[in-house]
């Protein structure tokens, strides 16, 4: 299974944990106000409001602070005007690292950054230095206790999924984004439990990481996914799931 994939999953289980509540809702709210601003405030018209929405009520956020977020977002109410940005650069190894961030000062977060690349044997690059390594895709994950293999593919592949790849505890369903949903409500319907599933940047190929050098990059990802002004951080390694297991802790 490819790294970033286990990394989403364990540190998902490691916020619930550390109950870090009011970073997750900053960085739910941002999108919100940035999606609502872009796209409207009415989710049935604005598709990303409508996901950013759905993943602040799974975090359990309030109605009114959703609410108010949209407000902001349409100038309805008075706020911070956020804009989106792309940052691009390699972590130890020479792992791709793609991240997206959202900032009301640009010059403070790119420094910010390369801080985080530079303590972390990495470097900030330039714009599209690694963006080509990766596909815009579906990923749905599916523990291998929840179904068999050959009842996965019969499955999935039906409601317009384009791959399985089979990881070391999991498989990885593969989808163009805009069939996501609909893969999701067929193993819904066949009664198969999946742990993800989400829209990411999907790599097209894994660097392999090991000793110092894997706990180099995965220190960068948790410095980099405790910034504030980052919303989501994308890389392509491949460390094994029991070493990522009992770094995380």
């Amino acid at each position: 299974m490819a790294g970033h994939s286990k990394w989403a999953q364990i540190k998902r289980k490691k916020a619930a944990q550390d109950a870090k509540r009011g970073k997750v809702f900053t960085k739910l709210i941002r999108e919100i106000m940035v999606a609502a601003r872009l796209g409207g405030g009415n989710p049935d018209n604005n598709p990303r409001l409508r996901a950013a929405i759905a993943a602040a009520k799974a975090e359990n956020m309030p109605k009114e602070n959703i609410e108010r977020a949209i407000k902001k977002g349409t100038g309805e109410l008075e706020g911070t005007q956020y804009e989106e940005v792309v940052y691009e650069g390699y972590g130890p190894g020479g792992v791709a690292v793609l991240i997206e961030a959202m900032t009301d000062n640009r010059n403070r977060t790119i420094a910010d950054i390369r801080r985080i690349f530079s303590r972390s044997g990495g470097n900030l690059g330039a714009s599209g230095c690694v963006s080509w390594l990766f596909q815009k895709k579906g990923v749905i994950t599916v523990e291998k206790d929840k179904a068999s293999e050959e009842r996965l593919m019969e499955v999935v592949l039906e409601a317009g999924a384009e791959d399985i790849k089979e990881g070391e505890r999991d498989y990885e369903i593969i989808t163009n984004p805009k069939d996501l949903e609909g893969v999701k409500r067929a193993l819904e319907e066949a009664g198969i439990g999946y742990q993800v599933a989400e829209v990411t940047m999907y790599p097209q190929n894994t660097v392999k990481l090991e000793g110092k050098e894997a706990e180099q990059m995965l220190r960068l990802m948790e410095m980099l996914e405790e910034h504030d002004d980052v919303q989501r951080v994308y890389a392509n390694f491949d460390i094994s799931e029991a070493a990522m297991e009992q770094m995380a802790q």
